[in-house]
């Protein structure tokens, strides 16, 4: 699964290279899930209820970056579902457990129905590739 780049983060990208606006560094990104289309900033609907929460993840859970991508290092598992989550069918990429900024997201390679009693949805080991360029 490859991620697109949110509007959010493109201007991030331009106003720090261009305008010399500061960033500030980020220790953590957080892995969403979503029943709708996500598309720029529009995150879609995210999945809610029955467990669900986004998953935190560090710098050491991703490769370090090569040939303009970077991927996730280890398998990203979110809680077991309570309730039924529906037909996830894209993820996203932000910078809070909740509401916050998308800085990417994409559609799963093939969507997936969580029921109330699954297992732990996750992401194996480079299932997630997010590409620059």
């Amino acid at each position: 699964m490859a991620g697109s780049k949110s509007d959010y983060l493109e201007l991030k990208v331009l106003d720090a290279i261009f305008n010399g606006q500061a960033w500030s560094t980020i220790s953590n990104v957080y892995i969403a899930l979503f029943t709708g289309t996500l598309t720029g900033d529009t995150p879609g609907t995210e999945v809610t209820g029955g467990s669900y929460a986004r998953v935190s993840t560090a710098p050491s859970d991703w490769a370090a970056a090569s040939a303009g991508s970077i991927t996730n290092s280890g398998t990203i598992t979110f809680p077991v579902p309570t309730a039924n989550w529906g037909t996830v069918t894209h993820f996203g990429v932000f910078d809070a457990s909740t509401s916050g900024n998308a800085f990417y997201y994409g559609d799963l390679t093939v969507s997936r129905t969580i029921n109330n009693g699954d297992g732990a949805p996750s992401f194996v080991a480079s299932a997630i590739t997010i590409t620059e360029g």
